[in-house]
């Protein structure tokens, strides 16, 4: 491919007459498209040369990069929008989750691919997808670029980096996560029983009552499917669950996302409803599904409530609680929404007196974290049907 400064300039130039294009390619061009490309990007394979020896993030893991012909900073970012950066100050993330595994040392001046996206988490970000290519921030350990709005009172400023632009293809297209989704399943009859872990907050144990339960089902001979429907692109959590015992684990950023927050609700419904039909045509007996930070928060919060279809898709509900207060508002919540809570667990079990308080308001098993991962427990919570006192009062 003949060396260019910046995609954008392909309809200029190839439009021109040879005379006028041999001009175009040799002399240099100072317009505003030109400056604001990455001069450093040169030819195609250059460029692939270049992106194999970045620093890739987890969030990018399903993209083709070989389709990545050059960088823009001509699109205002979308979701999803894969892009080529170098880190221009260390600071919250100091490591990068790669596509490996691998949490890699982040230095100054580092390139990374990593995708746009928001973020919501209340201990540590809330950030939103910038107008334009520019400096920003990262917001995540998993790869997404951000501009942070606020953070918690304990979180360190985030590490600043600067995009090089939005990797486009051939044709001066953006690479967005979406063309690298998971083929469209028809939808199905339900084929398998799903059980669904929430929680009232972020940090409240909701991954861990997911791999211990996973763990249960699976010593009791069941082929356990695990998902994450919602959150931030990270592969900690399907790692937790394929070590857990899940014959497969899927989430969000294989139907496209970087991260879910602040996207819309319909396509995110579509998404949970993708991951399930992609786990029960590979077989398994069981689905066990996280959904991300709390009740409260937009995304959870769309995802189990009218008109969602998702709650007809549940057969239990566990809750991970931080303490007994919240597993009782929670269990309330649940209630009103008539969705099928079988047990409370998260960080409110590892204190007794905190889970006999949560027992005398709940209406359901309190269930230690670990004891899920014992086949008896794991199936009473995942297989038997029951209805609380809570559920009963809004029957």
């Amino acid at each position: 491919m003949t060396p260019f400064a910046d995609l954008h300039d392909l309809g200029r130039i190839f439009g021109a007459s040879n005379r006028e294009a041999r001009v175009a390619l040799t002399t240099p061009d100072f317009s505003d498209a030109t400056m604001a490309a990455d001069d450093a990007a040169g030819s195609a394979a250059a460029l692939r040369a270049r992106l194999l020896s970045a620093k890739r993030a987890f969030s990018t893991r399903r993209a083709d990069l070989s389709l990545a012909c050059g960088l823009s900073k001509q699109f205002a970012p979308n979701a999803g929008d894969l892009i080529l950066a170098s880190v221009a100050s260390v600071g919250h993330h100091t490591r990068l989750e790669t596509v490996h595994g691998r949490r890699a040392q982040l230095y100054t001046g580092d390139e990374i691919i990593v995708a746009y996206g928001a973020r919501y988490a209340p201990d540590q970000f809330d950030a939103i997808i910038p107008n334009s290519v520019g400096p920003c921030d990262l917001a995540a350990g998993g790869g997404i670029a951000a501009e942070v709005v606020q953070r918690h009172a304990r979180t360190r400023q985030p590490t600043r980096i600067e995009p090089k632009g939005i990797l486009v293809d051939v044709a001066g297209r953006a690479l967005n996560l979406r063309q690298f989704s998971l083929p469209t399943l028809s939808a199905q009859e339900k084929k398998c029983v799903v059980v669904a872990v929430v929680g009232t907050s972020m940090n409240a144990g909701k991954t861990t009552a997911v791999t211990q339960l996973i763990r249960g089902l699976s010593r009791s001979g069941m082929r356990v499917g695990a998902c994450k429907v919602t959150g931030t692109g990270s592969g900690g959590d399907l790692w937790s669950m394929m070590d857990a015992g899940a014959a497969h684990a899927l989430d969000f950023t294989d139907v496209g996302f970087s991260t879910t927050a602040g996207c819309d609700i319909e396509e995110v419904e579509a998404g949970a409803h993708q991951i399930l039909a992609h786990l029960e045509s590979l077989g398994v007996d069981i689905v066990v599904m996280e959904i991300a930070d709390g009740l409260l928060q937009r995304e959870t919060a769309a995802l189990l409530s009218a008109p969602s279809r998702l709650p007809a898709r549940l057969d239990a509900v566990v809750l991970a609680a931080a303490d007994a207060m919240g597993a009782t508002a929670g269990a309330d919540w649940l209630a009103q929404r008539r969705l099928p809570l079988r047990a409370v667990s998260g960080l409110v079990t590892a204190s007794p007196l905190a889970a006999h308080e949560a027992s005398t308001q709940c209406g359901v098993d309190i269930v230690s974290t670990f004891d899920l991962a014992e086949p008896q427990w794991a199936a009473r919570v995942a297989l038997a049907p029951a209805i609380t006192s809570k559920q009963a009062a809004f029957v």
